[in-house]
């Protein structure tokens, strides 16, 4: 499971997910990647899920590169508890995703392969994704 090695504060702030992704919005390493349509919190278990739903499609071939990583703390109290006493404990870690992010990407195999394993990566995640592919220019289709 993916988390930080170590952290300056042990829980964080929920904070604010406006606005489009400002980097991270283009494929710079595959030639098909997996793009945010929405903003959210992806967790680390989505992640993981995600990785291993694309290395199955993929059968050895190819590389994946993950473009996200979970640094931020979700803390959670206990059922049953009455307000107050301070704020939970930390339950996972997850990675905030804004509109334009690219989360996953594939390379060096099939159009169709790569289109087919970031397709299986789409339902393991809570928030609209589609795939997308680099153009010659650098733009993405």
């Amino acid at each position: 499971m993916l988390m930080p090695k170590r952290v300056k504060w042990r829980k964080q702030m929920r904070g604010r997910m406006r606005g489009k992704a400002l980097r991270g919005a283009e494929v710079s390493f595959g030639e098909f990647g997996l793009q945010a349509l929405e903003p959210g919190w992806v967790t680390a278990r989505q992640i993981e899920a995600a990785r291993r739903s694309i290395v199955r499609e993929m059968k050895r071939r190819g590389k994946i590169w993950i473009r996200i990583f979970p640094a931020k703390p979700y803390t959670h109290k206990p059922p049953e508890t009455r307000m107050g006493s301070g704020k939970g404990n930390v339950e996972y870690y997850v990675a905030v995703v804004k509109p334009g992010r690219i989360m996953f990407e594939v390379g060096g195999l099939p159009a169709d392969l790569a289109v087919a394993a970031l397709r299986s990566a789409q339902y393991k995640f809570s928030i609209k994704t589609k795939v997308v592919a680099r153009l010659e220019g650098g733009e993405q289709a």
